[in-house]
């Protein structure tokens, strides 16, 4: 039974942006799926307004700040990414397309538990992420209906146009600021899911080459072959490497496409994380160890860590299979065959020198040496801010 590559690497995140009207449009949208997505789309810019207001109204306060702005790179790197998200619909027709291709079909029951395989487990890493921030969303959620100081609040500090002291103007606030919340947490999975999932989709693809080429069969003198199924197999054999190279092609253009399209995102989020992550640690000790609001702030940290932890994973990943491609192709069994297929070797060879790298903002690459330099950086600023505060 064939496999369907847009369903095992894109289905949760494909269901997710159709549900919030994100996903690709047909040619001629109806006004009513246009008014929805710019309704989801206003939520989330009108929060970061309101935080902004705030912000700048309590300017000088580290305390405030820090409790204001903690979820402002958050806001600002999901409302970033989905406009790059709606901007890009041509080159995600484009990916789509490329994942469609014949050439990337696999053809026998051990590619295609290749795919299911790695397509399951970018399923239950995003899985985590998402588990992880709507839990996140919860606590927060928690916290006004939970208080016991006696006085209402809503569950962020952002400028509204009206209190929480009175109803309905607190149930309107509550579930604005909730709704967009929650919102934003599934943007963030199906966005992060697509590129992920495609990411994945190119390890997948070079794991599938790496069996072909495993398979790549002996032609040694010293086995009982004749004449003619000793040309019939090196014949079969510069068929096969042909097609993997053709398809190593095709992985290498594709990766380029996603990170073309992807990597201002990326580059984005991973500049954010850091004082993300600064910021959430300085509330942190802020918070007493017992409250809500602690927990809360340590849920967000596991989620922002998993979030970048994944991008750096799967493009190492990326890099690492491209490495054993290579490696895969010295150890086949090369010098039995005839010297077309050696010079085309060779030339595959040198061409292969430099392994596949997925890089933010076309400069830093997704690797978790990068993942612990991000930690460094934020625990550093962190802890200048901590001094100050102090």
């Amino acid at each position: 039974m064939a496999v369907n590559s847009i369903d095992l690497f894109l289905s949760r995140p494909k269901r997710v942006l159709k549900a919030l009207g994100i996903w690709l449009t047909p040619e001629r949208p109806m006004f009513l799926h246009s008014f929805y997505t710019a309704f989801i789309m206003l939520t989330q810019y009108a929060f970061i307004i309101f935080e902004f207001v705030y912000i700048a109204g309590v300017w000088g306060d580290l305390e405030a700040m820090s409790e204001a702005s903690y979820l402002l790179f958050t806001q600002a790197s999901v409302c970033y990414k989905v406009t790059v998200f709606l901007l890009n619909k041509n080159n995600i027709k484009v990916l789509i397309e490329y994942m469609e291709m014949d050439i990337f079909t696999p053809e026998t029951e051990e590619q295609q538990k290749i795919m299911v395989k790695l397509s399951s487990q970018i399923k239950k890493l995003c899985m985590f992420f998402l588990t992880s921030a709507l839990t996140t969303c919860t606590l927060w959620a928690l916290m006004p209906l939970l208080d016991d100081t006696g006085g209402r609040f809503f569950p962020f500090r952002i400028w509204m146009p009206f209190g929480p002291e009175k109803s309905p103007q607190f149930e309107i606030g509550y579930v604005y600021q909730m709704g967009s919340i929650y919102i934003s947490a599934f943007l963030f999975f199906a966005v992060d899911s697509i590129t992920l999932g495609m990411i994945m989709f190119g390890c997948a693809q070079l794991d599938i080459i790496i069996d072909k080429v495993q398979k790549m069969q002996s032609v040694s003198l010293s086995s009982k072959l004749t004449d003619e199924q000793r040309t019939m197999r090196i014949s079969n054999n510069n068929k096969l490497f042909v097609e993997c190279i053709d398809q190593h092609q095709t992985v290498i253009r594709f990766i380029e496409i996603v990170e073309d399209t992807y990597h201002a995102n990326i580059f984005f989020q991973l500049s954010g994380t850091v004082a993300i992550i600064c910021i959430i640690g300085l509330r942190i000790t802020m918070s007493e160890p017992s409250s809500i609001q602690f927990y809360s702030m340590l849920n967000y940290m596991v989620t922002m860590l998993s979030q970048l932890l994944l991008y750096c994973w799967c493009g190492s990943e990326l890099t690492t299979r491209s490495q054993e491609l290579r490696d895969s192709l010295y150890q086949s069994p090369w010098y039995e065959q005839d010297r077309k297929f050696k010079k085309l070797l060779f030339i595959t060879m040198e061409c292969m020198k430099k392994p596949i790298v997925f890089k933010a903002g076309h400069y830093i690459p997704l690797s978790r040496p990068t993942f612990v330099s991000i930690l460094r950086s934020s625990y550093s600023f962190f802890a200048v801010l901590n001094q100050t505060h102090n």
